[in-house]
């Protein structure tokens, strides 16, 4: 398996996860705690053996380059490597905007260095999960696959969203369906028979096999399926490659989300809470790694706390937290109450004498905060109260506070004065 490349796609703008993407790309935002986006495909590879990964991407991608060269530092004798390549003019017709995850891949495909026998693993940016990508491959070799497709189990009443695969017995993939609406056809595309002996865990309700958008390619196949036209994996490349070459699903039956919206992303990191998450960053023979911060332990001030993750540098005092994330340095006053909030924290600690026309960094005392996302940075004064309860799902309130999916999103550097009642 010397002759494996790892892609990871990060190109898009991430308007769903807007205005969490408003000042970065959707690889570099922040992640329970501590981590970014791109720890999790990155750690997955690392955790399986492969370290030739490519990164792609094209919108604020400063704070992705500075994560990832802060983070990822291979030495000589490891002979691994984390490129990031964004789109870039090059004055031979062939730079220029990605179009989409296959054209971000076709673009720098003459710089991924697999040979026509290679291999190239095709990785989204946007999803918390933990596979084994040497079983993924060893699979895809067993199989005499040219190409294969994770899959995961979704309920049909869930299943719209994602693109959908007909799989005979041995695996081979017959026939993809780009998020099907009409319910004959969800009915038709559910596992059934002895389909049902590749699910670890029974499903109590009828389940399809929705892609992952994580692929394994043969080079050689990879190169001539990008030479037609087609911008993007699922709505294009993959369902021009069926009956041409020969196809495998690979079914992943373990934690899978894809974290692409507000709400997604909120609720996926509000279960990292729970007593028992169903992902764990526990584990130590897999850890998710990310960029070491030489920061003092946390400080908790007399707090009343019910499933909180409080990363290093924070200080809270006397407030009362209930299933909330708060990253490193995040400041909480006193008396203040927060339910269902994640703190992205500060890229800096403040000094207590610092400039009092604004408010200090984090949040001022007797504030009320709920069902929130607090983005880096941000000022939030004293005695403020901020909730999305009996307001619309979609809200653009100012370039501070925002609504989607029905939570309040509070923006990066934002100042909200003393006093606010939103």
């Amino acid at each position: 398996m010397d002759d494996v490349v790892c892609v990871i796609m990060g190109g898009g703008r991430g308007t769903r996860l807007f205005p969490l993407t408003k000042d970065r790309c959707k690889p570099a935002v922040p992640l329970a705690g501590k981590y970014r986006l791109v720890d999790i495909p990155i750690s997955n590879c690392i955790n399986s053996g492969f370290k030739n990964i490519y990164i792609l991407t094209q919108f604020n991608t400063r704070s992705l380059h500075t994560h990832i060269s802060n983070t990822y530092k291979f030495d000589i004798f490891g002979k691994g490597k984390i490129e990031i390549f964004s789109a870039e003019q090059t004055g031979d017709g062939i730079g220029n905007w990605y179009e989409g995850t296959a054209d971000a891949v076709r673009k720098n495909l003459r710089y991924l260095g697999a040979s026509p026998e290679g291999l190239v693993v095709i990785l989204s940016g946007d999803q918390l999960y933990r596979m084994d990508i040497a079983h993924f491959i060893q699979h895809h070799i067993d199989t005499n696959a040219e190409v294969t497709i994770a899959a995961k189990a979704i309920a049909n009443e869930n299943i719209s969203a994602f693109g959908v695969m007909r799989i005979q017995n041995d695996l081979s993939i017959t026939e993809f369906v780009e998020k099907p609406k009409d319910p004959n056809l969800i009915n038709s595309l559910s596992l059934k028979g002895e389909l049902q002996k590749y699910l670890k865990y029974p499903y109590k309700k009828p389940c399809s096999l929705a892609s992952m958008g994580i692929y394994v390619f043969k080079m050689s196949v990879l190169q001539k399926a990008l030479e037609e036209e087609g911008s993007d994996f699922g709505k294009e490349i993959i369902p021009g490659l069926l009956g041409k070459v020969a196809m495998k699903a690979y079914i992943f039956d373990d934690y899978w989300e894809d974290i692409g919206t507000v709400r997604s992303f909120f609720e996926t990191n509000l279960m990292l809470t729970n007593l028992v998450p169903e992902f764990n960053f526990f584990d130590a023979n897999k850890p998710i790694y990310t960029q070491s911060q030489t920061l003092p332990a946390a400080k908790i001030n007399g707090c009343n706390m019910q499933r909180v993750l409080v990363a290093d540098g924070a200080i809270i005092s006397d407030a009362t937290l209930k299933r909330c994330v708060i990253s490193e340095r995040s400041v909480i006053g006193n008396h203040s109450e927060l339910e269902n909030v994640l703190m992205f924290g500060a890229d800096r600690f403040e000094s207590i004498d610092c400039d009092r026309a604004l408010p200090h960094l984090g949040i001022g005392k007797n504030c009320q905060i709920r069902n929130s996302i607090i983005d880096c940075n941000a000022r939030i004064g004293d005695n403020c109260i901020l909730s999305p309860e009996n307001k619309p799902l979609t809200y653009d309130y100012s370039n501070d506070i925002y609504i989607r999916d029905g939570v309040l999103c509070i923006g990066k550097d934002a100042v909200i004065g003393s006093d606010t009642t939103f």
